[in-house]
């Protein structure tokens, strides 16, 4: 009896000096992985195949890359789900006006800068307009699909009929022949809203995984068959099953949890963004509607975004455009994890639609057109008060 005492006491000895040895796990609100709440047992299944194959799936020449490619796996432009780093930018080329792509032959819309032995790696076409895209991060996209159009539409004010100099609108995109329209699709001229990309030129997530696969791996599928290199239709390269297991891992990533939410100095930050007009276009408040997956159906969230379009003056056009978005317009990028962003690039930030600016306050440097009021009212803040609103924009 004496020796069972012994071993239960050396082997209690054992798991606490491990436990002081290993590292701790980071908090829920440190990390952008993980699933919402609520999912079922069978769901928490699909999220974890999508979530390897997302992550862990990395394509060789004989598993089918290429040959001309951008990254060989979805994780690659996406460590820990986050925002992309300058090596994983993102060349999108081909569209100078609202009339459409006229590079679709030429390797557009997107360059594939790398390429298998024995290919040539894309080069720009003489005369294309184009521009870098910066990776955004993955996490709470599932709620942004569950929007309504409805409630989209009515943030809008492309006549800015209240005067107040902000005139969003969303994007009109004509969505892939495989996406799946949400209910309540509301069209314009054979037209849909789109909610995704720099541009909201995406129209649903099944199109984004479809076309990424495609477009940056060179990886065929049921829903993009075409081949980047040859423009011939190929077999598929990925199964059916792995990108609707993706959609759903990418569906159902967690929303980013806010922090410091305690903080005064970070509550009296969140009263001058308000104050000088930010959350006129970074909303911090949306309502889901009907999701098939129950866990995103009538939820309230916090995103800081309206998915609307606007124009952000002469210094971030870069003469490049998708959709029937204008080349100086540009979706509202949601806010929430943005104080998380350094931590998937290296330790300090790289923001905007392709990475130039270097910290938050040089993003907000940045804004002009329909943000500039806002831009001078943070410009006229004294120290105190820029320093307040800028932690609590790291707080999301």
């Amino acid at each position: 009896m004496r020796s069972q005492y012994w071993m239960l006491f050396t082997l209690c000895s054992m798991i606490i000096a491990c436990s002081k040895l290993l590292p701790a796990a980071p908090a829920e609100d440190q990390i952008l992985d993980g699933p919402v709440e609520g999912l079922s047992a069978e769901q928490s299944i699909i999220f974890l195949r999508g979530d390897a194959a997302f992550n862990n799936d990395v394509f060789t020449q004989q598993t089918g890359l290429g040959p001309l490619f951008v990254a060989t796996s979805c994780g690659s432009c996406h460590a820990g789900d986050g925002k992309g780093h300058p090596f994983s930018t993102l060349v999108r080329f081909g569209q100078r006006d609202t009339t459409g792509n006229t590079f679709l032959g030429a390797g557009g819309p997107q360059l594939q800068h790398r390429a298998l032995p024995g290919y040539v790696p894309e080069l720009i076409p003489s005369g294309a307009s184009f521009s870098t895209f910066m990776p955004p991060a993955n996490t709470g996209l599932g709620y942004l699909d569950a929007v309504s159009d409805a409630f989209i539409l009515s943030l809008a004010d492309p006549e800015d009929k209240d005067g107040d100099g902000i005139s969003g609108r969303p994007n009109y995109i004509v969505p892939a022949s495989y996406s799946q329209l949400r209910a309540g699709s509301i069209v314009a001229n054979g037209k849909y809203i789109g909610r995704f990309g720099k541009k909201a030129a995406v129209y649903d997530l099944l199109q984004q995984t479809a076309g990424a696969y495609n477009q940056d791996m060179g990886i065929s599928s049921v829903f993009e068959g075409v081949d980047t290199y040859s423009g011939l239709l190929v077999d598929q390269e990925v199964s059916t099953a792995t990108i609707h297991d993706v959609v759903f891992y990418l569906k159902t990533l967690k929303a980013p949890i806010e922090r410091n939410t305690g903080d005064p100095v970070a509550k009296a930050g969140k009263v001058l963004f308000n104050s000088i007009g930010c959350a006129k276009c970074h909303l911090p408040d949306m309502q889901t509607g009907i999701s098939s997956i129950e866990s995103l159906s009538n939820k309230r969230f916090h995103p800081y975004t309206d998915l609307l379009l606007h124009d952000m003056g002469s210094g971030l056009d870069d003469g490049y455009t998708e959709g029937t978005a204008l080349t100086a317009e540009w979706r509202t990028p949601p806010l929430w994890g943005l104080g998380l962003a350094k931590k998937s690039q290296g330790g300090r930030y790289f923001l905007l639609h392709d990475g130039r600016a270097k910290s938050i306050e040089d993003a907000i440097t940045w804004h002009d057109g329909e943000a500039k009021k806002s831009k001078e009212r943070y410009d006229q803040l004294n120290v105190e008060d820029k320093n307040r609103l800028l932690k609590f924009l790291e707080s999301l």
